[in-house]
């Protein structure tokens, strides 16, 4: 009788602790870049916020390498419970076409939670790169390109990079990292001498003269670089490239910790603290109807087929 007693109070202990509402503990969220760059930054933005609207803390877990393939691979084989998110921008889209076999696929192996934010990347130079203007920078670039670096930090600066090349017909020397956030590092000291990274980044280091600015990757202009046009401005019919930003997580989410993550995401988006910030930087801050499942797999889908054809059509070639 007492072991029966025993028994049941154990499974009733069980019991309550499966029912605790979602979530009873901290969420992880997997960035997969390395801390200091554009999409670490956002993201730890993002979580402070998330985490009021969850009530519970979020914490971001940085999974660089691989060409941002690394993180995604880790949370498709995560337990589909809520408490593992992925943070991923348009490197999703390209990948297959970048690297081709991969450990994941990005159109089945996630839920899709919604969109975040939209930005513009701009191309940069050291600060001492002999160009004073952007004729003078592409014959520049097309006289030395045997000599010439660009950072590779994987998804969108390794877009814009095999952009830059294509749109250009030149061939440049890809110089791989972890994240954007060393290859700028690099760029700074003179090390490398070409990078595309997120206007939101750039542009203090353009204020401060330390990079130079030499076109927004964008068809508009971004509110923090004003002066600084956008590539097709310059001549460079068709270079466009915008990222967006979007949580993912494991596909098979029970359906209302599903329907928890959206409604936090939605309401981390309104929060007054993370529109500041989004405006701040110059990021674009997705709407209501952007931030949502159906939204962003539609996204994804498009780009997929917008950038698959196009880098083939370029030459580029799976990894």
């Amino acid at each position: 009788m007492i072991r029966t007693l025993a028994a049941a109070a154990l499974m009733a202990v069980a019991v309550s602790a499966n029912a605790q509402p979602y979530p009873a503990r901290p969420v992880s969220l997997v960035v997969p870049f390395a801390a200091g760059g554009p999409s670490d930054v956002h993201m730890r933005n993002l979580a402070v916020a998330m985490g009021r609207q969850l009530k519970q803390t979020v914490l971001v877990e940085n999974v660089p390498g691989g060409g941002s393939n690394i993180g995604p691979a880790r949370v498709a084989k995560a337990a589909p419970d809520g408490y593992t998110l992925l943070n991923h921008n348009l490197g999703l889209a390209t990948a297959p076409t970048l690297y081709g076999k991969l450990e994941y696929n990005a159109l089945t192996d996630f839920d899709y939670i919604g969109v975040i934010v939209f930005e513009s990347s701009v191309v940069i130079a050291r600060g001492d790169l002999p160009a004073a203007g952007f004729k003078e920078f592409l014959g520049y670039l097309k006289a030395n390109q045997n000599k010439l670096t660009i950072g590779d930090g994987g998804g969108p600066s390794t877009l814009s990079a095999l952009l830059l090349m294509a749109a250009t017909g030149t061939r440049l020397t890809l110089v791989q990292y972890k994240g954007t956030a060393q290859a700028m590092n690099d760029l700074i000291a003179g090390h490398i001498d070409l990078l595309s990274n997120a206007a939101t980044i750039a542009a203090p280091h353009i204020r401060a003269g330390k990079v130079k600015a030499i076109g927004v990757t964008g068809r508009s202009r971004v509110s923090t670089l004003p002066d600084v046009p956008t590539m097709e401005e310059q001549g460079l019919s068709g270079f466009e490239m915008v990222v967006f930003q979007a949580l993912y997580a494991p596909k098979g989410l029970p359906k209302p910790v599903h329907e928890r993550l959206v409604a936090a995401l939605q309401g981390a988006l309104a929060d007054p603290q993370l529109v500041a910030y989004f405006q701040k930087v110059g990021a674009q801050i997705a709407t209501r109807e952007q931030a949502t499942p159906a939204a962003l797999q539609a996204l994804l889908k498009s780009e997929m087929d917008k950038w698959g054809p196009m880098l083939k059509r370029a030459g580029v070639t799976a990894k």
